[in-house]
């Protein structure tokens, strides 16, 4: 393997339980409704497509609008504290003298960035992309290839670390080796877990012999 690509939001910081907080109680406010499904529809969702989606929800705001408002709300939560999964740090800065790292996030470039730099882990990575980057957000592959193009990678030789169902199929498109550390709070569905090579507990089983 040339490179592992991991993903951030479930897999490195424990932030989808703070997304569905502060995007229910944007949607509860500006006139909209939370569906049952809502939460696992919107995990790997560009900014783009979840600030339409919220906006189909019945949200009173425009697309624009509604991004910038849950994205500042998100920046001061991580401002307060960044929650970081466990072993993420270690895993990250064990593998990083190892093997070329990469990361494919759903989120905006500021709280990539606003993450990263709190937990002194941005000269880890080689290259980092937010599918606002790319032209269509997780399951689509674009955000994984874009990855491993800026590493200058085969996909087909990348390993990717994910969590959820969209994001499990995004690497899995890409044509990554894909590993799966499921979140214990919003487990990938059957089907999306099946295209893992590798299923793990935690990031602490993930070696470097592994992603080599």
């Amino acid at each position: 393997m040339e490179a592992c690509v991991f993903d951030l939001d479930g897999v490195l910081v424990d932030s989808e339980p703070v997304w569905e907080e502060v995007r229910r109680a944007f949607v509860a406010g500006h006139g909209g409704t939370w569906q049952p499904d809502t939460q696992s529809r919107l995990m790997g969702m560009s900014t783009g497509e979840w600030a339409a989606y919220l906006h189909e929800l019945g949200v009173e705001l425009p697309p624009d609008e509604i991004a910038r408002g849950v994205v500042e709300e998100m920046a001061a939560r991580y401002r307060d504290e960044v929650p970081l999964m466990p072993g993420a740090v270690e895993t990250v800065r064990r593998l990083s003298g190892r093997i070329t790292l990469g990361l494919a996030s759903s989120s905006p470039r500021r709280l990539i960035d606003v993450v990263l730099e709190a937990a002194e882990l941005t000269e880890c990575f080689a290259a980092t992309v937010s599918t606002e980057e790319v032209p269509r957000g997780k399951p689509a592959p674009d955000g994984y290839l874009e990855a491993a193009r800026r590493i200058g990678a085969d996909p087909q030789k990348c390993v990717a670390v994910e969590d959820s169902s969209n994001g499990l199929r995004s690497a899995y498109a890409a044509g990554m080796r894909v590993i799966a550390v499921p979140h214990p709070r919003y487990p990938p569905a059957p089907d999306a877990l099946a295209l893992a090579w590798r299923v793990l507990p935690g990031l602490d089983a993930l070696s470097a012999e592994l992603v080599g």
